[in-house]
């Protein structure tokens, strides 16, 4: 099937590694071109040549919670390649903690990062896209049930998805749709740290394969497949919805 993705242009924050990243190669893989932001010169250089290189994919270093980081990545989708079709906003979780752990500090800096940085992200962009235009979010399944030992998230994910929900209602009759994606056991390096962060990882993975029905983790390219058929004109009739890309591991609807 066509996605037709072809000459698209999407930003992808955190493309450099991860879901992002996956996300990004799937997109160009099927004809868009992306800016792709991360927080290291070197990750970012690396992430873009890989995509292709100037002509289909530039970089960025950018940080999510930097107030400058909008304009800048918008700026650069329009000098590269005079147009904006789209952004996935993905950012790092922040770091376990309990409830009795986190302190203010890094409360605030989990909010910045996560919710306030995305927002503002998605706030900029919608002022720049037309009919046809998208905006994802890449959530967590923490956005359904408490991960343990990630109280940040657990209060932040959610959080963000009802501001997805209520930003599709506001954009929908602009004709620009916006989805939230949800996943949960993609095999990358954020779900082997956090499998590790348990004291037995091994134990960790088979709790978590046992949980779904697939019995596996996922790929971090099936979330891409899945990612770039959500931000693409193959789905324009899906806004508002918080898809979940876990192997069934979420019972019910």
């Amino acid at each position: 099937m066509d996605f037709g993705l072809k000459d698209r242009v999407y930003i992808v924050t955190g493309g450099t590694r991860g879901l992002g990243r996956a996300a990004a190669r799937e997109l160009v893989t099927d004809g868009a071109r992306v800016v792709v932001s991360g927080r290291s010169k070197e990750s970012v250089a690396a992430a873009a040549q890989e995509l292709g290189g100037s002509g289909q994919a530039i970089g960025v270093v950018a940080d999510n919670a930097d107030t400058t980081t909008p304009d800048r990545l918008i700026t650069a989708a329009r000098d590269a390649f005079n147009q904006l079709d789209g952004i996935l906003i993905s950012v790092g979780g922040p770091p376990a903690g309990t409830s009795d752990t986190i302190g203010d500090d890094q409360w605030r800096a989990a909010f910045e990062s996560v919710f306030l940085g995305a927002a503002r992200l998605s706030r900029a962009v919608a002022a720049e896209l037309g009919e046809g235009g998208v905006i994802g979010f890449v959530l967590s399944s923490s956005v359904y049930e408490p991960i343990p030992g990630l109280t940040t998230s657990n209060a932040l994910r959610p959080a963000l998805a009802g501001y997805a929900k209520n930003l599709a209602n506001e954009l929908g009759p602009r004709g620009i749709r916006v989805v939230g994606l949800v996943p949960a056991h993609i095999e990358t390096d954020r779900v082997r740290e956090l499998d590790a962060h348990s004291g037995d990882p091994d134990a960790a993975r088979q709790r978590a394969t046992a949980e779904a029905p697939l019995r596996r983790y996922g790929t971090p390219d099936e979330f891409g497949r899945s990612a770039a058929f959500l931000l693409s004109p193959a789905s324009s009739y899906l806004t508002g919805v918080m898809v979940q890309i876990d192997g069934g591991v979420r019972k019910g609807f």
